[in-house]
């Protein structure tokens, strides 16, 4: 294994990892919720009285971040090395994975493990092991 050094942003990493942190407690801290995006979501696709707004401005707060972004620093090109129907067919198993383990990534693993939850310790492992398959299967067996 080779490391990508033009690549490699140790510092980038590490302040995203710390604002996730900050956001995630302030989350918490302010709103009494945990902060997972696939709740956030899926509240809005059943709505209650009373908590369409912040959902709605926190959806569009992760939309428009990466324009505010954009006006400070030249924005980061995507690549993505897969077909447009990998990705879709990806996406797909991501929500439905979602659904079945009653959380994502953000949730489980950024909320959850801090706090220990027995529940989001079995589903981070589950996912990251099912990533780790998937990655070997696609570059290695079926490469």
């Amino acid at each position: 294994m080779t490391i990508d050094w033009t690549h490699f942003t140790p510092w980038a990493s590490l302040v995203g990892g710390v604002l996730l942190g900050v956001a995630s407690a302030a989350f918490v801290l302010l709103n009494g919720r945990i902060l997972g995006i696939s709740g956030i979501v899926g509240g809005l696709l059943r709505p209650r009285i009373g908590d369409l707004g912040w959902r709605i401005a926190f959806i569009a707060g992760m939309l428009a971040a990466p324009f505010a972004y954009s006006a400070f620093a030249a924005p980061v090109a995507a690549r993505i090395d897969a077909s447009w129907g990998a990705v879709i067919i990806a996406g797909l198993l991501v929500g439905i994975g979602t659904r079945y383990g009653s959380g994502c990534t953000s949730g489980h693993g950024i909320c959850g493990l801090s706090r220990l939850s027995p529940r989001s310790i079995a589903a981070t492992l589950a996912f990251m092991a099912a990533g780790f398959v998937v990655v070997f299967l696609l570059r290695h067996v079926f490469a």
